[in-house]
């Protein structure tokens, strides 16, 4: 039986995640499989504990899927897909994420070619991008380097 608590944290995580402009319905499967017991759900249990049709249950997995966060899994013998938050899929995540910080910097960097002639007022928007993507473009790898040693040491002791 779901509670009243658990259902609250499923709508903060959602809430949170549409806020960074995902729907709603995705956040809420990931706030479920964040805390789901068994870890592994049917479409069909995810729609009843979340009160959704089985096609936005549809939708939000595949939207979920291809970042590494949520993977569906099938048990032997069963033709059903189940899903479940997938092992270091936050981290698979958040990789994905920072490997399009130097992709991005190069765009700026090839817009403010474009703008060489213009004022410093024209590209001050642009620069502004650009040196924060060059920034985190080179401290990125030194934190993702120490979160993996972090992790290392929890998984050893």
């Amino acid at each position: 039986m779901t509670t009243d608590a658990e259902l609250e944290f499923v709508d903060d995580v959602a809430v949170f995640f549409a806020r960074e402009g995902m729907p709603l319905i995705a956040g809420r499967v990931i706030g479920w499989l964040l805390i789901s017991d068994p870890p592994e759900q049917s479409a069909a249990q995810l729609a009843d504990v979340l009160g959704a049709s089985r096609s936005s249950i549809g939708s939000a997995t595949r939207l979920l899927t291809p970042s590494g966060l949520v993977e569906g899994v099938r048990r032997r013998g069963e033709r059903q897909e189940y899903f479940r938050m997938a092992p270091d899929g936050w981290s698979r995540m958040l990789a994905a994420r920072y490997a399009k910080t130097a992709a991005f910097r190069e765009i700026t960097e090839a817009g403010l070619r474009t703008l060489a002639g213009s004022s410093p007022e024209r590209r001050e928007r642009l620069d502004g991008v650009h040196e924060l993507y060059r920034f985190l473009e080179g401290e990125l790898p030194a934190l993702w380097q120490r979160w993996e040693a972090h992790r290392a040491r929890q998984a050893g002791g």
